[in-house]
């Protein structure tokens, strides 16, 4: 590979003259060997975005080509562990990375007690599983055929403790580990989308209810400073019937990421009794961490989602928040010089949240496997204005819509989910399975609180002009009710053992008591 060097410097972004190097490819940069990647090549000129802090770095050092894009390590291990934006273990510089330190992401010493799934002669593709092994105490590490290599099975080790560099198996003549890189910026391939059709139970009486969510689908949280969106996203990690939760924080204050570190490391899993870490990955990128990593961040997390979706695990991430992730994308264009669009932004935000949010689904992997990868990203707009660019794009992208008012977090209504702003797009899909798991009663008492509290919206406005005195006592009932619904079922106490997370079957009798009341009390 031919080594290149530095002409310029504009913060991260680096020109390079003399070198050969191939678009999206990852290189080592200067003498201190930081990490970055190749966004845009001419003739003789190549622009490489650095990873790292570039302060101390001068013209004439070398840049060397690695021949490979920026990629994931996949394997055993990724569950427990906190990384950075590129997948840097940050556990093992307590939460600080020095320039130009790398550590490998997986740990490839441990040893691994691994079970073989398959035999010698046993024609295999991507996708299969070929061994599996306890990873943590809540889920089986499935060891899976990379992409783009099948053939017969000419050797096949013997279960035992492996490291994820052994060879577990040869296929045609190309041997698999435990362990593969997977480029990032390229969607795992799948053999199978399918309509989303179960939905992520949270626990939440406004999202379960009100604006469910598909797994496999795709959600937003639009809201103001102070309006609860990181709480929420918190709420969904620790509650949500995800088998596995990544957790992205893009760009969020570093006291922020370290109080959800802490967190998650203390939080026992509900459904194991075990650390909620045992089925969580960490990818922390705080914002005064490199605006290139923060850039990468969301497509780390991502591919390490869709990984464990093609073992068949349904996994839910948590994005928080985009909108920092776009202030990213827009740093790098100015200094890239391209032509700015709406507030700055590049013309490409709308493609690369598209590109970003079409990665989730409900698919069948490679390899036969159901699994889903189910997409919650925070937007933080600034003061609150859901017409800013973030938000307006997000919106054509997603299919589920939590609007957080400002309002109601004032009035400590949590979840501050305004819900005639909101919207979900999955009530048809899910109907079936709410009927069938469920009661076939959910959906019509569901609808009977929307019609009330709908009804309270424009009754309110006629409050404010001519007083609540003057309306008749059925009206007046209607008011009572919809308070009883906001006060008692929408809002929700996340420190209350009883009132964190509410199953369906006791959503269903709530409403229905609800209903009760306001039908004995009705006068026509």
């Amino acid at each position: 590979m031919k080594t290149g060097a530095i002409y310029g410097i504009n913060g991260p972004v680096l020109t390079v003259v003399d070198g050969s190097y191939r678009m999206s490819e990852m290189v080592w940069v200067g003498n201190q060997r930081l990490m970055g990647e190749v966004v845009y090549l001419q003739d003789r000129r190549t622009v490489i975005q650095a990873f790292e802090d570039t302060t101390g770095l001068r013209p004439g050092e070398p840049v060397e080509g690695t021949g490979r894009p920026l990629s994931a390590q996949l394997g055993p291990g990724l569950l427990g562990s906190i990384f950075d934006g590129v997948q840097r273990p940050l556990g093992a510089m307590d939460l600080f990375m020095p320039r130009g330190v790398h550590f490998k992401s997986l740990d490839t010493k441990k040893g691994w007690a691994v079970k073989m799934c398959v035999r010698e002669g046993d024609l295999v593709s991507a996708g299969c599983i070929i061994a599996e092994l306890q990873e943590t105490s809540a889920i089986i590490h499935k060891v899976l055929i990379p992409p783009g290599i099948s053939g017969v099975l000419t050797y096949v080790a013997r279960d035992g403790e492996y490291s994820i560099k052994d060879t577990l198996a040869i296929a045609g003549k190309i041997p698999v580990t435990m362990e593969h890189a997977w480029p990032v910026r390229t969607p795992r391939p799948v053999k199978e989308r399918k309509t989303p059709y179960q939905p992520l139970i949270t626990g939440q009486r406004v999202i379960d209810t009100f604006f469910p969510l598909a797994k496999g689908g795709t959600a937003a949280i639009p809201g103001g400073f102070g309006t609860g969106k990181t709480i929420t996203q918190h709420q969904l990690a620790k509650y949500s019937d995800a088998d596995i939760i990544v957790y992205i924080g893009c760009g969020e204050r570093g006291n922020e990421m370290t109080e959800v570190l802490e967190d998650f490391k203390q939080l026992v899993d509900p459904r194991t009794g075990q650390s909620l870490m045992d089925r969580t990955v960490l990818v922390a990128n705080t914002s005064n961490m490199p605006v290139a990593a923060r850039e990468a961040s969301i497509y780390t997390g991502i591919t390490i989602a869709e990984y464990y979706r093609d073992m068949g695990y349904h996994v839910a991430i948590m994005a928080d928040s985009t909108s920092r992730w776009a202030e990213a994308l827009r740093e790098l264009s100015g200094r890239l010089e391209e032509m700015p669009a709406e507030e700055g932004y590049p013309a490409y935000l709308a493609s690369r949240l598209a590109g970003f949010y079409e990665r989730a689904g409900h698919v069948i992997g490679s390899g036969g496997q159901e699994g889903s990868v189910t997409i919650v990203g925070a937007v933080s707009p600034q003061g609150a204005d859901f017409s800013e660019p973030v938000t307006q794009h997000t919106k054509r992208f997603v299919r589920c819509f939590w609007a957080l008012d400002r309002a109601l977090a004032y009035e400590r209504h949590f979840p501050a989910i305004n819900w005639l702003n909101s919207y979900s797009d999955y009530k048809d899909d899910l109907s079936e399975w709410f009927v069938q798991n469920v009661s076939p009663d959910f959906e019509p008492c569901r609808n009977a609180l929307f019609r009330i509290l709908y009804e309270e919206s424009r009754l309110l406005e006629i409050v404010k002009l001519i007083g609540g005195d003057v309306l008749p006592e059925y009206q007046k009932q209607i008011l009572e009710t919809a308070k009883l619904i906001r006060t008692t079922y929408l809002q929700q106490n996340a420190y209350h053992a009883e009132d964190v997370y509410i199953p369906l079957d006791k959503q269903l009798e709530m409403m229905q008591d609800i209903l009760r009341v306001y039908e004995e009390k009705k006068i026509c």
